[in-house]
């Protein structure tokens, strides 16, 4: 960055980095990196049909997770794509078939082009799942989901050989196999994503329920041979502390991801406000670039879409919000 000339900018311009530096809370370089198009504002879309989700396909358009899977097109109210699934994460592959995490029931399903169920997943080692949350795909078709455990915490069916409980992420082949990747690596996760280069896999550790619980994002190195996640190569990428932990993510393609975390509200017991709710975007190489606010409690999950993939999804409290992005986003359907 620049040193400050005075000579050159005077008190003005001195007043006015730390104009910006105060409104915004970011650094100056940070400012000057934003992600976010000029004079782009959060735009409120649509109110009770996004509280999960969202994933956009280029000729479907775009879906939400609330009870039921909502479709949403431009200029027309929410239609329900899948009525009552009680789905989460949701994430189209290039064959336009959604792939849908199930916590209602415990499992990992898909939606075929003609909208019939199929059951990818219900069992690891014998034994239900938690409450499948959060998916992703890589390039070779392989899909790796979180398995967190929400709500109460007794006789979790998963556990590792020595009968402790397991929140996990595990990835499905192509061939239908099914590998844990990821036991107690993480706390509990939550959001996942693989990045477009194949090299790294995003995870969420979003153990909110518990207070001094782990509210952190963390990178893994991942062999794009076979996806198995190099466990000895773990970096924390940011530290939400005592507030509400990352949930959902996307990424743009200059490798920048967009992470929906933090917490508007001062009246939580085991959270704090102390980082607000909205979506963190980190560069490439983990350092925090910028940040945008959504005042509406709690922050789920973000995705992109629109005809130019400039449009961030975001999913809020119920609600549907849009963010106009410089860069382009990537989305698993158009790869």
């Amino acid at each position: 960055m620049r040193k400050y000339d005075a000579g050159r900018w005077g008190k003005f311009g001195l007043f006015f980095v730390l104009l910006v530096v105060g409104l915004t809370g970011a650094s100056p370089l940070q400012a000057q990196r934003s992600v976010w198009q000029r004079g782009a504002t959060l735009e409120k879309l649509y109110a009770g049909a996004a509280g999960e989700g969202p994933a956009w396909h280029p000729k479907i358009g775009l879906v939400a997770s609330h009870g039921s899977v909502y479709l949403m097109r431009d200029g027309e109210d929410p239609q329900i794509y899948k009525k009552d699934l009680g789905t989460n994460g949701l994430m189209w592959d290039v064959d336009g078939r959604l792939w849908c995490c199930q916590p209602s029931k415990n499992r990992v399903i898909r939606l075929e082009a003609d909208a019939t169920e199929t059951v990818v997943t219900d069992k690891f080692e014998g034994a239900p799942y938690n409450q499948p949350n959060d998916i992703t795909i890589d390039v070779a078709g392989r899909i790796y989901f979180s398995d967190p455990k929400y709500g109460p915490h007794e006789d979790l069916p998963q556990q590792d050989d020595k009968g402790r409980p397991v929140e996990g992420v595990y990835r499905v082949d192509l061939d239908g196999t099914v590998t844990r990747v990821i036991t107690h690596e993480v706390d509990r996760p939550n959001g996942v994503l693989i990045t477009r280069d194949q090299k790294y896999l995003y995870v969420a550790g979003n153990n909110n329920s518990v207070k001094g619980g782990e509210r952190k994002l963390f990178r893994f190195e991942v062999m794009d041979c076979c996806g198995t996640v190099l466990l000895e190569t773990k970096t924390l990428v940011y530290d939400w502390g005592s507030s509400r932990g990352p949930d959902g993510m996307a990424e743009d393609v200059k490798g920048n991801i967009y992470v929906a975390g933090g917490l508007n509200s001062d009246d939580v017991a085991v959270e704090d406000n102390s980082q607000k709710g909205g979506i963190y975007v980190f560069s490439p190489n983990g350092k925090l670039i910028d940040f945008i606010a959504v005042k509406v409690d709690e922050v789920t999950n973000c995705a992109f879409g629109g005809k130019d993939l400039k449009t961030l999804y975001i999913t809020a409290g119920g609600t549907l919000f849009s963010m106009q992005t410089k860069n382009r986003g990537v989305i698993t359907a158009g790869l």
